[in-house]
């Protein structure tokens, strides 16, 4: 039986990014369904995803967690628990295509959820955020990944809908990569030639990874007081 597939794209003010993306995730998902879960966008992100034939869910500006969440229960309305879905960032462009061998291994059954790892690349920060991130995924699970913080990954429907609700805000894939885990889910990286914005070594972009780190510790602290 071929399996339905559902692209969720979460964004916030990516007039900039969304079409490219839109028209590579077109090109690559001839069939899906693509749902926009569209963070308060102040720009013209809703308007040119639903110019593109996305189904957009308008969320308030509550974070990339909430957002997503939103998008992926309207995903599940559509597509069931049989379905494959594809989580992805508004920023990747033209190199949105290379997510499709993700949804290929959950599609064979080799893992319920594939994870997108990035070619190695000038690093954007300190590495401090993504070093916690391992740590804590290794000390909660006991098992090491390269990219647990990677937005781009393709889920089986019961692999989705026992990771809703999110985490907010930028909790979200560290927290649903530990209860994976520990739920026993099969998970496999692919490196893959995905291109995206990269943050920079400037006052706002370290301001935007303490938020994120303190994200990622507040998903840890309350992952660590629950015993397997």
């Amino acid at each position: 039986m071929t399996r339905s597939l559902h692209v969720i794209v979460t964004a916030r003010d990516e007039a900039a990014t969304i079409a490219g993306t839109l028209d590579a995730l077109r090109g690559a998902f001839a069939t899906a369904r693509i749902v926009v879960a569209d963070d308060g966008s102040r720009d013209a992100t809703a308007a040119l995803a639903e110019s593109r034939g996305a189904i957009v869910v308008r969320c308030p500006r509550a974070g990339k967690g909430q957002a997503a969440t939103r998008g992926c229960v309207r995903a599940l309305e559509l597509g069931g628990s049989d379905a494959v879905y594809v989580l992805v960032d508004a920023d990747l462009g033209a190199s949105a295509t290379a997510v499709s061998a993700l949804a290929t291994c959950v599609s064979r059954g080799d893992a319920d959820i594939a994870i997108a790892v990035f070619p190695r690349g000038r690093p954007s920060g300190l590495g401090i955020a993504l070093g916690f991130a391992r740590w804590a995924l290794r000390r909660a699970t006991g098992r090491t990944l390269r990219a647990p913080l990677s937005g781009q990954r393709a889920l089986s429907g019961r692999a989705l809908s026992g990771a809703l609700p999110f985490a907010p805000r930028f909790g979200l894939e560290l927290a649903m990569t530990i209860d994976a885990l520990r739920r026993g889910a099969r998970i496999v990286e692919l490196e893959l030639p995905l291109e995206h914005r990269r943050g920079r070594r400037t006052p706002s972009g370290f301001r935007h990874r303490s938020r994120q780190l303190s994200d990622f510790v507040g998903v840890y602290a309350r992952r660590a007081m629950v015993r397997q």
